[in-house]
């Protein structure tokens, strides 16, 4: 039975019986006017070659694009220190952690690279994409705020608090995202490596800010404790640049936007001149232990584009679907002149 209204009868104000039916419009009662397409293959058709003729085009320039970024690699998992020591063997080594290990990487230059030389860090089996990994952080920490052992969030346990002289502090900063910062060094003789201006601007200028007093980040950060795996604390993670410490330092903030893959890169720094072809050793500071996990470690130097890095991914898609759907769109005109007359 469909809902009735009805009306009130005099003196009867008090037994109102509420209606269900919708109000008398053309939104309500769907009758508003509409459009149906009807598919023909005249329509349809067209649809198909048009897709082909842009996409294969459109996508034969980015694969080219691509294809035009010069990109070298070399994979240091076990390299080795002038001494012949096994540098993954002493970072697995808990005891011996902070034994410097020094090891030189080698990447061969094949092509002139026009400045600038983007630098990167290539890790893989890593998993930061970990929903705990992920929440491990205190974001009202990170925007500058000042924290203590109740306000810091749970989200970091088990890095909220350390001891420091006998009494409890606050990590600075906390959580597991931040204690396993990347801590390897590059160095390329001759030349100096920049590690300003690879974060993204929203993440320097909004998402991270130094607490008060931000001009004195020793004064600052005096009522913290560094992170269990830091071997400084966050007001000296660049001793050369006084502006690029705490959580304004760069190279945190690459590090605290978590990957969405285990195999990554993240920007190390960039090279302001222009690297003819040449073999090139970087000096590395082995610091970062991944044999544990049965992960590795890649130095990886490219030049960019308007895409960006290296990557034919985008390319290759536009050729498949455009080949496709010329494919497609020939079948259906085959399968359309050969019955049209039946």
């Amino acid at each position: 039975m469909s809902p009735q209204s009805y009306d009130i009868p005099d003196g009867a104000e008090g037994n109102v019986v509420e209606t269900r039916k919708p109000d008398n419009t053309a939104f309500k009662q769907q009758r508003l006017p509409a459009w149906q397409p009807i598919l023909t293959p005249r329509s349809v058709l067209p649809t198909f070659f048009i897709v082909g003729i842009i996409f294969i085009p459109l996508g034969a320039v980015l694969l080219t694009v691509s294809n035009n970024v010069l990109e070298y690699s070399s994979d240091y998992t076990q390299c080795q220190s002038a001494t012949g020591d096994q540098c993954s063997n002493l970072r697995l080594n808990a005891s011996r952690t902070n034994e410097p290990c020094v090891c030189t990487v080698n990447v061969t230059v094949e092509k002139n690279m026009q400045n600038p030389v983007y630098v990167y860090y290539g890790l893989s089996n890593f998993f930061q994409n970990h929903r705990r990994y992920v929440k491990s952080r205190d974001d009202n920490q990170l925007v500058g705020n000042h924290v203590t052992n109740t306000s810091i969030s749970k989200d970091c346990a088990p890095y909220k608090v350390d001891k420091v002289n006998g009494s409890e502090w606050p990590i600075a900063p906390c959580g597991a995202i931040a204690n396993s910062l990347f801590n390897d060094t590059f160095i390329l003789t001759g030349m100096n490596i920049d590690r300003t201006g690879i974060a993204w601007y929203t993440d320097h200028s909004v998402k991270f800010n130094n607490p008060h007093p931000a001009n004195n980040l020793v004064e600052a950060f005096k009522s913290y404790a560094k992170p269990k795996f830091w071997q400084e604390s966050v007001d000296k993670l660049d001793p050369g640049d006084n502006a690029n410490n705490g959580y304004k330092n760069e190279a945190l903030e690459v590090w605290m936007r978590t990957a969405a893959f285990p195999t990554f890169r993240k920007l190390y720094g960039k090279i302001n001149v222009s690297l003819p072809p040449d073999n090139y050793s970087f000096i590395v500071n082995y610091n970062y232990p991944v044999t544990a996990f049965e992960g590795s470690k890649r130095l990886i130097i490219s030049t960019t584009s308007f895409m960006g890095g290296k990557n034919p991914f985008l390319g290759i898609a536009y050729i498949v679907v455009g080949s496709a759907s010329l494919l497609v769109g020939i079948g259906l005109c085959i399968i359309h002149f050969a019955t049209r007359n039946k």
